[in-house]
């Protein structure tokens, strides 16, 4: 079956979207918003809290993560093909403090019929970068939502 295009497959990834974060207990729990998505694009953004900090005082480093791989799951999933992540390497190249505001944006570097690569930075408030992220998803059978 042909994928959408133009206004009809902007459409597809909000109703996508929508969908999965109704039933996306650790995005919300986290206080993660999807500020934007599109075919194969996603931005994401998080708050940092007092309770995000470890031992140092800045964010946790698996949360920054956390952030990038909610952004990659977004966008991978914008096609309405039911995808998980395979893999992702993240390196982590900034602190990020309690106060900052984090944005992940992904973008698809290669999607094929089954596997695709996802590149993902997160700044922070300032544009200065604090992660880059790859991820690495396979495609399941299904749908995210009815057609």
């Amino acid at each position: 079956m042909a994928q959408p295009h133009g206004a009809a497959a902007q459409a597809l990834a909000e109703r996508v979207r929508d969908a999965m974060f109704a039933k996306d207990g650790a995005t919300q729990g986290l206080g993660i918003k999807v500020v934007a998505i599109g075919p194969g694009t996603a931005s994401v953004t998080m708050a940092v809290r007092a309770d995000m900090t470890n031992g140092f005082g800045t964010c946790h480093g698996g949360l920054v993560a956390t952030l990038a791989d909610t952004a990659f799951a977004y966008a991978c999933n914008s096609w309405n093909e039911r995808t998980v992540a395979s893999g992702f390497d993240v390196q982590l190249l900034a602190a990020a403090q309690p106060g900052d505001t984090l944005i992940a944006n992904a973008v698809v570097l290669s999607q094929g019929r089954r596997t695709g690569v996802y590149d993902v930075n997160v700044r922070n408030q300032n544009s200065q970068l604090v992660a880059a992220f790859r991820g690495r998803s396979h495609r399941l059978t299904g749908k995210v939502v009815e057609a």
